[in-house]
């Protein structure tokens, strides 16, 4: 064991196999609804060796796809917790911050599926897993009863820590680099809007992205509201247990659907309200992020490919012999290029366009038999966790197979970006398999 000193307090450490982990770190306390505020300075040494709570939520829609992310965690509402891992020598070491996707309803930076160790020795860099508040809690503030984008105001939060405290761990606070997947890629790309945001990180890397799934949304919301409103039959949604809440969530949820492919991201950041840019302004905002944020950019080749098999017609299809088949996987290839490679090649155009330094990639390794391919969340065992944590992820495949010189040679050029950016690596088109 061994101790840090950050602000606020002193921490009790894991230093183990040559790495230094502080463990479910509060970084952020909040009320429900609230903008969330530093946490009171406390005496004495507190313990950070065990993980942290995943924040309340229903059960993930892609659990069929990974396994169960939050095998033996606890869920909690105080939830604004990070998790540092770092060399034990480390010193002004490049800094990664990881935000980790579902949807934004769902998932922990705590999950030992998103384990960093090998990611942090084989690097020789600095990682810190962020937690946000999810779903309800965190993207859909009743009118009146708190403010906007509460789950992107925690992150910029524990980016403020990280500024504040890395250097307790031998991180660089001049050198970060925010980088996520899914919805924790679409919420770096928020953040790379965010004024509030500006100098906390210097490098991003999206992760299969849903962008440009923005218009429209403030109706959504407006719909959605007024679902969890009735769910909730006048009960006053600050005083309602947490079980309430999740179902009136679920009720919300369902009433997105109507609203298409927006729906499948159903709750998210919303421009124009605090700290995001109005829509109008994004152009500039986009303009003004590329000079000063180098940025790397892919997909997965089949990223689309869950989320068309979950369409009930799908069943239906696949019954018909070839011909069936042949059109489920021309649809999944189509709405893989309308909400992944489409928007990630675009934006990474912009950013030429705008001077900005960017270097892209494609992930293409497909485990034998898995029907899925390459699909959403398959570069993930690549970068984090170990076989073991991965064993229950079925998009791996019956063998469950992960291929150890592929995930080496992706830990290496993530943490290449990380140590000197898109010069560092070998092409600026990246292909994984």
């Amino acid at each position: 064991m061994a101790e840090r000193r950050i602000a606020g307090g002193t921490i009790q450490v894991d230093h183990q196999d040559g790495l230094v982990r502080a463990r479910g770190v509060r970084y952020g306390t909040a009320r429900r609804f609230a903008a969330a505020e530093p946490p009171a300075s406390g005496s004495g040494v507190r313990d950070a060796t065990q993980p942290g709570p995943a924040c309340p939520q229903r059960p993930s829609r892609l659990g069929w796809v990974t396994g169960d992310a939050l095998a033996g965690l606890t869920t909690n509402e105080n939830c604004l917790v990070l998790t540092v891992t770092a060399p034990a020598d480390a010193h002004r070491l490049p800094v990664m911050v990881w935000f980790h996707g579902g949807a934004y309803v769902a998932g922990s930076g705590e999950s030992a599926k998103y384990d960093p160790g090998a990611l942090a020795r084989a690097g020789n860099v600095v990682v810190v897993n962020v937690s946000y508040r999810l779903g309800i809690f965190g993207y859909l503030a009743p009118p009146g009863a708190g403010e906007d984008n509460l789950g992107l105001r925690d992150q910029i939060l524990a980016l403020r820590w990280v500024h504040d405290n890395i250097a307790a761990f031998g991180g660089d606070a001049a050198n970060v680099t925010a980088f996520g997947q899914s919805a924790g890629a679409h919420s770096v790309w928020s953040l790379m809007l965010a004024d509030e945001a500006e100098g906390l990180f210097h490098r991003a890397i999206l992760q299969s992205a849903p962008l440009e799934l923005d218009e429209g949304r403030d109706e959504m919301a407006r719909v959605m509201g007024s679902a969890m409103a009735t769910t909730l039959a006048g009960a006053d949604p600050a005083e309602v247990s947490v079980e309430q809440l999740l179902a009136a969530e679920g009720a919300a949820v369902a009433a997105a659907q109507g609203f298409g492919l927006l729906g499948g991201l159903a709750f998210a950041p919303r421009l124009g309200r605090g700290p995001l840019p109005a829509p109008a302004d994004v152009p500039d905002a986009i303009a003004a992020a590329a000079g000063r944020i180098e940025l790397l950019i892919g997909y997965t080749k089949d990223d689309a490919a869950p989320f068309v098999a979950m369409d009930p017609r799908v069943a239906r299809l696949n019954r018909v012999p070839v011909l069936g088949r042949l059109a489920v996987r021309a649809g999944s290839k189509a709405i893989t290029k309308q909400a992944f490679s489409g928007p990630a090649e675009r934006l990474a155009q912009a950013w030429r366009s705008h001077g900005g330094r960017v270097g892209t990639y494609r992930f293409d390794w497909t485990p034998a038999n898995s029907p899925l391919g390459a699909c959403h969340c398959m570069e993930l065992p690549f970068l984090f966790g170990s076989p073991q944590a991965w064993a229950d992820a079925p998009m791996l495949g019956p063998q469950r197979a992960i291929d150890p010189q592929l995930s080496a040679e992706m830990r290496t050029r993530w943490a290449q970006f990380a140590h000197d950016g898109v010069e560092s690596l070998p092409e600026p088109e990246l292909r994984f398999g």
